[in-house]
């Protein structure tokens, strides 16, 4: 998506280490004009698959979750990081290691609003090592439930979180794929 290419462009910060920072616009202050253009794409893109939910991670994935299920015409439910006390004890969980945090974590899922008759895309920020998108998955699965794809906003394609999810059958969307990142803050992105 070539918008989304230019902003990166515009507002990145590269740090040491393959870190690319957008949080002036994507994950930390949102650009709402440009998360609606990020959630009609990936409505064309799965428009067909007959999505019911659009689940994501919180807290990053939220601000693109929210207009993409708007889209679709569907809730957005995101899995929570911490069990709070008003969860019931009813809930799927997987485990999650946060290669930006270094933790591992436990994201949960009210069994209520995750079932086997749910069409799941699944939406966030960012794909690199795949463990998030990984975690959601498995939620969805122990719900019994389809996930019929995965939409990303920017995918590190130099890492293997997208390699490994597409050899698991599941068909992964990227607005932006990043296939180099130099020291010097130059990117290339993949054509698509």
């Amino acid at each position: 998506m070539k918008l989304l290419e230019d902003r990166i462009e515009k507002d990145k910060v590269v740090l040491p280490g393959g870190v690319l920072k957008v949080d002036s616009f994507l994950n930390h202050q949102i650009d709402p004009v440009l998360m609606r253009e990020m959630a009609r794409e990936f409505y064309r893109l799965y428009k067909d698959e007959g999505v019911t939910k659009v689940l994501t991670i919180e807290a990053s994935g939220i601000g693109i979750a929210v207009p993409c299920a708007e889209e679709f015409g569907v809730s957005v439910l995101f899995a929570k990081k911490a069990k709070t006390a008003n969860l019931s004890d009813e809930v799927y969980t997987a485990d999650v290691f946060s290669y930006t945090h270094k933790t591992q974590n436990k994201i949960f899922v009210s069994k209520q609003y995750l079932n086997e008759s749910d069409r799941v895309l699944i939406v966030d920020d960012f794909l690199a090592n795949g463990q998030a998108l990984l975690g959601l998955i498995d939620l969805v699965r122990a719900a019994g439930a389809t996930v019929v794809g995965a939409g990303i906003a920017v995918e590190k394609g130099f890492q293997n979180g997208g390699k490994i999810v597409r050899k698991m059958g599941i068909r992964v969307e990227s607005l932006a794929i990043v296939d180099e990142m130099k020291e010097d803050g130059t990117l290339s992105f993949r054509k698509q």
